[in-house]
């Protein structure tokens, strides 16, 4: 048994200490001709005779040599695995180490943490209220503004007016109607609608009349439709229903003499105005005749008149209306979406009364003005251009500055 393991570990320092013979080289290491040595190596069961001295020895020997194993190049590369063993470990074990650290001071950090994101919480809430107050305030500023505006233009102030003139043949009316529309406040827009062309007189009445103005043609011939002034007002509504101008509509013959105060009602209505126009006449002995609304307030209750065969007794020149009413026929709930035009085929008796027909549907749509329809704002003075004097024109000139 012994013997038996002698010779166990003298094949270990065998295998230990003999070189790795490499292909190409030999083992005498020199530049010469190889030399090849034989190394006889005992089997272990022929030394079973062997002293107990020299076994000893042998094994003493091969046991300070495992302790001190001579270094090669092989053995370095042997040692570099073990570093690459201990690298997951230690990752393991310092990424244990931080997830410790981090649990040891959670409650602290938390603590801290729900204290300011309270804190922050009241101060985002007090903002928030602050910005809620704010913006409601100023939303009840905007409303109260709004409905003050929407008041006002109830009222009329700032309406934009859309005055309709139908030109004569001749250019003094149409200056005696600039000088009474230059004393209106703005806004105002002067619609002046020729036949045919553009006049060279009435283009320089315009431009000097320092009211603003769009100066229309009505390219029908004049010698084929009955009455020149149908077809003049339907270019004029023509061109505010096609560039949706939003204010009130009033036809305002340069025949008639204004009240300025005219002007300012108009302003106050919302959807159709009407009121009292007197008509001067010479061959009666009678002044004037009055034609017109009777109100209660500004509520229509009946008219003045001595013809009952008319649905509606006003003249053109006693009613006006919102504009909206030719191009936003939804706003006003009208059952029809024809458009509103001047009828060629009807008589010049019941021109008004054929056109309020298409704008309102009875006397609970309209309003009186001014209060209780007291006043006459507006003279119809039935003459001639041709047979105007220079005196007439003087006494008519006096009349229109002193309303």
């Amino acid at each position: 048994m012994y013997c038996r393991l002698e010779g166990f570990w003298l094949e270990i320092m065998r295998r230990t200490l003999s070189p790795v013979p490499r292909p190409g080289t030999s083992l005498g290491g020199g530049g010469g001709e190889s030399t090849s040595v034989a190394v006889a190596v005992g089997s272990p069961l022929s030394k079973c005779n062997h002293d107990n001295s020299s076994s000893f020895a042998s094994t003493q020997y091969g046991f300070v040599l495992n302790l001190f194993p001579k270094t090669s190049s092989r053995s370095l590369e042997k040692q570099k695995p073990k570093w690459n063993a201990w690298r997951r470990p230690f990752f393991h074990f310092f990424l244990c180490f931080l997830v410790g650290v981090f649990l040891g001071f959670t409650p602290i950090v938390s603590l801290t943490t729900s204290t300011y994101v309270h804190s922050r919480s009241q101060v985002g809430k007090v903002q928030l209220y602050d910005v809620v107050n704010h913006v409601m305030s100023a939303n009840m500023l905007k409303n109260d503004s709004v409905k003050q505006e929407s008041q006002t233009l109830e009222r009329g102030f700032g309406k934009f007016l859309i005055i309709v003139t139908t030109t004569p043949t001749r250019g003094y009316y149409l200056h005696r109607l600039a000088d009474t529309l230059k004393t209106v406040e703005p806004p105002l827009l002067w619609v002046v609608v020729e036949m045919t062309r553009q006049s060279r007189e009435t283009s320089e009445i315009l431009r000097k009349s320092g009211v603003l103005y769009r100066h229309l043609v009505c390219t029908k011939n004049a010698t084929e439709v009955k009455d020149p002034r149908v077809h003049q007002r339907n270019v004029a509504l023509s061109h505010i229903e096609t560039h949706r101008l939003d204010g009130i509509v009033y036809f305002a013959d340069d025949t008639n003499i204004y009240s300025t105060q005219l002007f300012q009602h108009l302003r106050q209505i919302r959807r159709f105005g009407t009121w009292q126009v007197a008509k001067l006449k010479k061959s009666t002995r009678v002044a004037a005749t009055f034609v017109g609304p009777i109100c209660n307030g500004t509520q229509v209750i009946g008219w003045h008149t001595t013809n009952v065969m008319r649905r509606y007794h006003a003249e053109l020149s006693g009613f006006a209306f919102n504009s909206t009413i030719l191009w936003d026929p939804k706003q006003w709930h009208r059952p029809s979406t024809q458009r509103i035009r001047h009828l060629d085929t009807v008589k010049d008796f019941f021109q008004a009364s054929a056109f309020i027909e298409q704008v309102v549907e009875g006397e609970t749509e309209m309003e009186g003005i001014p209060e209780e329809c007291s006043e006459v704002l507006v003279w119809y003075v039935p003459m001639e251009i041709d047979r105007l004097s220079s005196s007439n024109a003087t006494i008519l000139d006096h009349l229109s500055i002193s309303m």
